[in-house]
């Protein structure tokens, strides 16, 4: 085995780390003499995998200090005003927080920022408060949801708080769904600068859209965005600074892998008088005890959510659904309230009418399915219910938790389970009951399933490791760390005769998309 396989890691670096050759390695994996040799193996192994993504993101970390432009002072005047105008005052964090990135928007070096805090403590107010300097300065802004009903929940928050404070700053709004006649009159704007903040969807990455002067771009929730969808942002603009939001706070053992090129900014503090929501187990069975429950808010005016696995009833699934279940909660539950469904089979201005209708107080109760996890904002909803819990993930329930108790009234979220539960169902039900704080959460969802899936649906297959553990190997990443940006700020093109075999390795490895001992997934340097 491994004979004439040549390594990739310098031999300096391997002596240095006391690690094996690749030759001698997979020999040693697969015909051991003994178990220190296996183990030897398998920590070199480790370390290849490790050492070779931190080089990736080092090396995007080299890049970017290499696109050096004119540091600038930002103008705050928009900024101060609207700060002023706030009809409530900023966390001790978020001003903090603010303080930073407005700091890297002025430097010479674009921003790369990672900007994650729990549910509800602010971020979208930061983030566009953050745009205002660059708006001022003459640059436009995009910020990206992943769905269209966060984007224009974030374009209505946005035009109704510069509104309030006289901002002539403008703004639109762009998905997938807007007809024709409106879509080209607003590319027109974009392309002219005669809009100044885009919200949208995805829909901003596709071709036709053209800014005349992108600066600064924002995205929230970004596990829901693919690395091709951020590539072609960076395509609209040479080397934007870019800021990533995150409402699932990321364990600092990932923060170091998939975002290790990135400042971390953390809001941790929850607004004044924001209450602790409630969360109740609930067996099926007793699941008329929680309509009972949610009755009685009902009739004191307030509002409550319903959320399903599924969208409608399948064979395969003994599983209740949301059409099913709205017919059923219309007609016999709750026969005196209006209640409507949300879906993402639904038309979006379907979704959209219904969410303001939800959002107006129009509906006593909205059924939905998952669609609803992220960013749904209606402070008079004070019941949050998840039927099968035990089918979603740590972090959905939590988001679904983080729906209700956005208003000055106690609210509730009940997690109505099946009696059969596996070890893991059980697991995480107890965890989302004993912890409201979101990054005690994402630490046990890390231990519970492990980083690739935590990391989302675009990092999942680049975490996915064949020896390497994230919690196991935590010391090796840090090596593997220190070795990989110390190697690329002596010689960041790695011209050095000591580094051509890393150098061969990384141009070999492009457009490879798996990560394995030898590759990593994104190469950043030029073709030969």
């Amino acid at each position: 085995y491994g004979r004439g396989v040549d390594s990739d890691i310098p031999e300096w670096l391997l002596s240095r780390r006391e690690l094996l050759p690749t030759d001698q390695m997979l020999t040693a994996l697969h015909t051991p003499p003994d178990m220190a040799s296996a183990d030897h193996a398998r920590r070199s192994l480790v370390y290849a995998e490790l050492f070779f993504l931190q080089l990736s993101v080092a090396l995007r970390s080299v890049l970017r200090k290499e696109a050096v432009r004119p540091a600038q002072r930002l103008p705050r005047t928009e900024l101060e005003t609207l700060v002023t105008n706030l009809p409530f005052s900023l966390t001790d964090d978020q001003t903090k927080v603010l303080s930073e990135i407005v700091h890297d928007l002025e430097q010479d070096i674009p921003m790369a920022r990672l900007l994650q805090g729990d549910v509800g403590s602010g971020k979208t107010v930061v983030a566009l408060l953050s745009a205002l300097p660059v708006i001022e300065a003459g640059h436009q802004v995009v910020l990206m949801a992943p769905t269209e009903l966060l984007a224009k929940q974030h374009a209505d928050t946005a035009a109704r708080l510069l509104q309030s404070a006289g901002s002539d700053v403008v703004v639109g709004f762009l998905s997938g769904s807007i007809s024709t006649s409106m879509r080209k009159p607003l590319l027109e704007a974009i392309a002219t600068g005669t809009v100044d903040l885009v919200i949208g969807t995805h829909a901003v990455f596709t071709e036709s859209v053209r800014f005349r002067n992108l600066r600064y771009a924002i995205v929230d929730e970004q596990h829901r965005f693919g690395v091709l969808q951020r590539l072609a942002l960076t395509q609209k603009a040479r080397q934007p600074d870019l800021m990533l939001m995150t409402a699932t706070p990321i364990p600092r053992t990932l923060a170091l892998t998939v975002f290790g090129d990135m400042s971390v900014s953390t809001i941790r503090t929850m607004p004044a008088g924001r209450k602790t929501v409630e969360t109740h187990l609930a067996r099926q069975v007793n699941e008329r005890k929680v309509h009972e429950f949610v009755g009685r808010e009902l009739a004191a005016g307030r509002q409550a959510y319903f959320v399903y696995p599924v969208i409608d009833a399948s064979g395969k699934l003994d599983l209740r659904d949301a059409e099913g279940m709205w017919t059923r909660l219309k007609d016999e539950v709750y026969p005196e309230y209006e209640v409507g469904l949300v879906h993402s089979r639904l038309k979006e201005d379907e979704k959209s009418a219904t969410m303001d209708r939800f959002r107006d107080g129009d509906l006593g109760v909205l059924v939905a399915t998952s669609v609803v996890e992220v960013g749904v904002d209606v402070p008079n909803a004070t019941c949050m219910v998840v039927e099968h819990a035990e089918r979603f993930g740590l972090s959905a329930l939590h988001q679904l938790r983080g729906r209700v108790g956005r208003g000055e009234h106690q609210s509730y979220c009940f997690l109505v389970y099946d009696d059969e539960l596996t070890d893991i169902a059980k697991e995480r039900l107890k965890t989302i009951h004993t912890h409201t704080d979101g990054f005690q959460i994402a630490e046990e969802d890390l231990r519970i399933r492990g980083p690739g899936d935590i990391a989302g649906t675009e990092q999942s297959g680049y975490l996915r490791f064949r020896a390497a553990d994230l919690l196991r190997d935590m010391e090796m990443m840090n090596e593997a760390r220190a070795d990989a940006f110390d190697i690329l700020e002596s010689d960041p093109t790695l011209d050095a005769p000591e580094n051509q075999s890393l150098r061969a390795a990384l141009v070999a490895a492009r457009g490879q998309h798996r990560l394995t001992p030898l590759a990593y997934r994104d190469t950043y340097l030029p073709s030969e």
